[in-house]
C-alpha cells in the first residue's frame, strides 16, 4: 500500500481555499499512484476554529467540504479532519472527527476521543468525546484513525485521561495508526511530538503515519514536522518544518524500518523561522501586504524590522525614527544603518515639538509636579499615535515590539509602545532577544553591532537605562521563565538561589500588570507558555499582588 501524508497550510473558515488545497494534493498523490492520502486535523475548517463552531451555518459548509472531498476519492482513499453534529440531544453538539472517504463517499467515521483542555486547547467546550472505537478496513489492511490528542495517553499513564483510545483498538489488530494532528509549534515540541511518536510505536508495534498542520492561524504557530514511525522505534522520515509538503510512502518499507531521518532542531533557527512564518501568513490571511513599525535605534525594534523584512519584503516594511530631545545621537545613526542595511523605506519624524505641546497643554495641570513616568509616557503615547496615524492612512499594519519580560513586569506603555496590531516578539524574554539577533548575524552584521553591544535603554530621560527600573535581564529573565513557564511559587523561586526582595518585587510586577496584557495584541507563540489565549488569569486578582 502507497500512503500519501499531505502537510498544509489551511486557513480558518476559508471553506474553499482549503478544498482546492487538498483536491490539488489529492491529484498529486494519485498522480504517484498512492493508494490513500491522508490530512490533518480539522482540515476542512482550519484549526483552531474556535466559536465559528457554534455557527449552524459553519458546520453545514463543512459537510459540504467533505461531500465534495469524497467526490475526488475515486481511485484513492482520503482521510480528512472535519467537526461533525452530535446526533444526540445530551453532551456537546458537535465531534471533532476523522473522515474515511472512498469510492466518492464517506465511508467511515471516527471521533476523537481525548479533547485537551489546557493551554491554548479548549476542546470540550465544543466537542463531546467519542465513545466507540473501530478500525478502518481497506485493501486488505486494517486501519487504526486516530485524531492529535487521542495517541498522547499511552497504557493510560497520562493523568489527564481515563481512557486509552490506542488500547481500544488494538484488540482488533491494526496494521498501523493513521494520527491526524494540529500540534501547535513551541521550540521543544518537535522532540516532545517524537518521543510520543515514539513510544506509540514501541507499544502497539506497528507503523505510525502522523500529519500535522503547517502555518500560522494568528498567534498559534504550526511548523509541520509531520513524522512517519516504524515498529522498531525509529522515525523513518520527518516532513519539512514551517512549509508544506505532499510524500510518498510504501508501506512495507515503513514496516521493514531500519532508518532514521529528523531534522535539526536547534532553538534559534526555530524561532527565527515560526516568527518569519508568523508575520507572513498574519498579513496573508488578513488581506494585507505592508507592515509599520516605530525603529528607535534599539534592539527589541531591530529584530522585528530584520523579521518583518524577511517575512514581507524589504519594499513592504516602512521604518519610522521618532527621536525625541532624550534620544542619543547613535541610537538614530544606528537605526539608519539598519534601514540602509536592510533596503527598507524609512522615515524621521521628531517628536519633540509634540511632546513639548502636550507638555504646554499640560502645564497648568502638572504645576508644581517633578518629572516622572507621566512625562515618560507622553513621548510613548506620541510616537503611538504617529505610528497608527500612518497606518490608518496608508493602510499598514502596526507591528508591536516588545518583549516577554517588558510585557511580563509592565515595562511598556499602553496606546504607547504596546500599540500594534501583532506582537512579534512578546514571546522572547529580552537575554532570547540578544540570542536571536546574534544568530541573524552569525554571518554578516545584519543588525549593526552597536544595538547589540549597548545597554537597553527606553531613552525617555536623559541617561536613562533598563536596569535603572529592572533587575540585570539575566536574573528577571531567569525568574520570570520559573514563574510563568514552569509555574513555580515565590519559595520554590527563592529556594533556588534568587534575592527573595527581587522574587516577591517581580512576581508582583508580573501580577499587578495583568490589565496591561488584555489590552494587548496577539503575541507569536514560541514558548510553551505565552501570554495571550494559553494563559488565562484575573485581572483583580489578590495572588502574589
Amino acid at each position: 500500500m502507497k500512503i500519501a501524508i499531505a502537510q498544509l497550510n489551511f486557513h480558518i473558515g476559508n471553506f474553499e481555499g482549503n478544498l482546492q488545497k487538498m483536491l490539488q494534493a489529492v491529484a498529486e498523490a494519485k498522480a504517484q499512484q498512492a493508494d490513500l492520502i491522508c490530512f490533518s486535523e480539522l482540515a476542512t475548517v482550519g484549526y483552531p476554529p474556535r466559536d465559528f463552531l457554534e455557527f449552524e451555518d459553519f458546520i453545514e459548509l463543512a459537510e459540504a467540504t467533505v461531500e465534495r472531498l469524497a467526490e475526488a476519492a475515486q481511485g484513492i482513499a482520503i482521510v480528512v479532519g472535519s467537526p461533525t453534529k452530535n446526533p444526540v440531544i445530551e453532551g456537546k453538539d458537535h465531534y471533532n472527527s476523522a473522515f474515511f472517504l472512498a469510492d466518492g463517499k464517506v465511508q467511515q467515521v471516527q471521533h476523537k476521543t481525548l479533547l485537551p483542555t489546557y493551554d491554548i486547547f479548549d476542546e470540550y467546550r465544543y466537542f463531546e468525546p467519542a465513545s466507540e472505537w473501530k478500525v478502518v478496513e481497506f485493501k486488505g489492511k486494517r486501519i487504526a484513525l486516530t485524531v492529535c490528542e487521542d495517541i498522547w495517553n499511552i497504557a493510560n499513564e497520562n493523568p489527564l485521561y481515563t481512557i486509552s483510545p490506542m488500547d481500544q483498538l488494538m484488540p482488533q489488530q491494526p496494521d498501523f495508526i493513521l494520527n491526524l494532528s494540529a500540534s501547535p509549534f513551541s521550540y521543544v515540541q518537535a522532540e516532545s511530538r517524537t518521543k510520543v511518536v515514539r513510544a506509540n510505536v514501541e507499544r502497539y508495534g506497528i507503523p505510525m503515519f502522523y500529519v500535522n498542520h503547517s502555518g500560522a492561524q494568528t498567534e498559534i504557530l504550526f511548523d509541520g514536522g509531520s513524522l512517519v514511525a516504524s515498529p522498531d522505534g525509529k522515525i523513518f522520515d520527518e516532513l519539512p518544518y514551517f512549509e508544506e509538503a505532499v510524500r510518498m510512502y510504501d508501506l512495507d518499507e515503513v514496516t521493514k524500518g531500519g532508518r532514521e531521518l529528523l531534522q535539526p532542531r536547534e532553538k534559534m533557527p526555530l524561532i527565527h523561522d515560526a516568527l518569519v512564518m508568523g508575520i507572513r501568513d498574519y498579513f496573508r490571511k488578513l488581506g494585507f501586504k505592508r507592515a509599520i513599525l516605530g525603529l528607535s535605534g534599539g534592539i527589541d525594534s531591530a529584530l522585528v524590522a530584520v523579521l518583518a523584512v524577511r517575512a514581507l519584503g524589504a519594499k513592504n516594511v516602512r521604518l519610522v525614527l521618532m527621536p525625541s530631545q532624550f534620544s542619543s545621537d547613535h541610537s538614530v545613526v544606528d537605526a539608519r544603518k539598519l534601514a540602509e542595511n536592510l533596503g527598507a523605506p524609512y522615515d524621521i519624524i521628531p517628536i519633540e515639538p509634540i511632546y513639548n505641546s502636550f507638555m504646554e497643554a499640560l502645564k497648568p495641570h502638572f504645576w508644581a509636579t517633578e518629572f516622572n513616568i507621566a512625562e515618560e509616557n507622553l513621548q510613548s503615547r506620541s510616537r503611538g499615535n504617529l505610528l497608527m496615524a500612518l497606518s490608518n492612512k496608508f493602510g499598514n499594519i502596526l507591528l508591536n515590539t516588545s518583549n516577554k519580560s517588558e510585557v511580563a513586569v509592565g515595562y511598556g506603555t499602553l496606546y504607547g509602545d504596546m500599540c500594534g496590531g501583532l506582537s512579534v516578539i512578546g514571546d522572547l524574554y529580552k537575554t532570547e532577544v540578544f540570542e536571536l539577533c546574534r544568530y541573524i548575524n552569525r554571518e554578516e552584521e545584519v543588525i549593526p553591532d552597536n544595538i547589540i553591544t549597548k545597554p537597553p535603554s527606553a531613552e525617555l530621560k536623559p541617561d536613562q537605562k533598563d536596569t535603572d527600573s529592572l533587575p540585570e535581564y539575566e536574573d528577571l529573565d531567569e525568574i520570570l521563565f520559573q514563574y510563568i513557564e514552569r509555574r513555580l511559587s515565590p519559595q520554590d523561586i527563592i529556594e533556588k538561589g534568587y534575592d527573595e526582595k527581587l522574587v516577591r518585587r517581580v512576581l508582583r510586577l508580573v501580577n499587578i500588570n495583568e490589565f496591561k496584557r488584555h489590552q494587548m495584541a496577539p503575541v507569536l507563540r514560541v514558548s510553551e507558555k505565552a501570554f495571550g489565549m494559553g494563559r488565562r488569569m484575573p485581572i483583580v486578582g489578590k495572588y502574589l499582588a
